[in-house]
């Protein structure tokens, strides 16, 4: 068993801080001043940071810490917490660790017993689920699916019958095929695109599937939220009778009742004509 307090130690400390999504005042004051007062700054892509930093009047000095040489690069920053030095790791946009590298760093300094410190900021996925305009907790962070539409719809198919919101990224030149997926394999249900988030253009799409497949030329990183599988209620005889007794009840024939309660409820109509006997 670990236990980290964050606050009453002097070991060295990761920080994991998120950066802005798209806009720039979003950047918290904390995020500031860690990123000041750190040794070093590990980015997805220093080149992508530069401005950012810049902008802020924060001059750390910076490394590069992506996919690409997450190994490599975690032993450097090890060595950097050895040598008694804070680090703060920061993705191109939002928060590291989600979709973005980090997930190794994070092991193996907390392993080693250093100081894991998280600052609150912006992420792209809880905007878009709290506006989504569906049920908001319990949710499952997906993230990315396959960019092969075979492995796409396999991963989907584990998914299908999860009963919370399902919350996934996607890239502009995929989403229509992704869309496409979705509604081959989860069905047509309710959900919400959010693209160009915090940003001028920040748009939220909320509808069926099947109606967001119909859109054309989206721009933007993407958040799809997407409402998990829905219980199918098992109909019984009361159900039946007092769907019928509604429909009398507004004025409707009992003809013209059984039709329609065999149509809404997706009932046999003679079933339904053997229960208005009844009333």
């Amino acid at each position: 068993m670990d236990r980290q307090k964050s606050f009453e130690n002097t070991q060295p400390t990761l920080y994991l801080v998120p950066t802005p999504i798209g806009n720039l005042q979003e950047m918290t004051p904390r995020a500031i001043t860690i990123l000041k007062s750190v040794a070093y700054i590990a980015c997805e892509d220093t080149r992508t940071s530069r401005p950012l930093l810049q902008h802020f009047g924060i001059d750390t000095k910076t490394l590069a810490y992506h996919n690409f040489n997450e190994e490599q690069s975690c032993k450097g920053i090890i060595k950097l917490l050895e040598e008694g030095h804070d680090v703060a790791l920061i993705s191109d946009a939002g928060y590291p660790l989600v979709s973005d590298p980090g997930q190794v760093l994070v092991n193996e300094v907390s392993k080693l017993g250093y100081n894991v410190v998280p600052i609150s900021g912006c992420n792209a996925m809880l905007n878009a689920l709290v506006a989504s305009g569906l049920i908001v907790q319990p949710f499952v962070f997906i993230g990315f699916l396959d960019s092969n539409t075979t492995q796409r719809e396999k991963t989907l198919m584990e998914y299908k019958d999860l009963p919370m919101t399902m919350i996934f990224y996607e890239a502009p030149h995929r989403i229509n095929k992704t869309l496409a997926s979705m509604l081959k394999i989860l069905g047509d249900r309710r959900c919400c695109l959010a693209r160009e988030l915090t940003k001028k253009h920040e748009e939220f799409i909320r509808g069926q599937l099947s109606e967001l497949c119909t859109l054309e030329g989206l721009k933007g990183e993407m958040v799809i939220v997407v409402e998990g599988q829905q219980k199918i209620k098992e109909i019984n005889d009361e159900d039946i009778i007092e769907a019928l007794q509604q429909q009398l009840a507004i004025g409707l024939s009992k003809k013209d009742a059984i039709k329609l309660v065999s149509k809404q409820l997706n009932i046999n109509k003679n079933k339904v004509y053997d229960l208005s006997n009844d009333l």
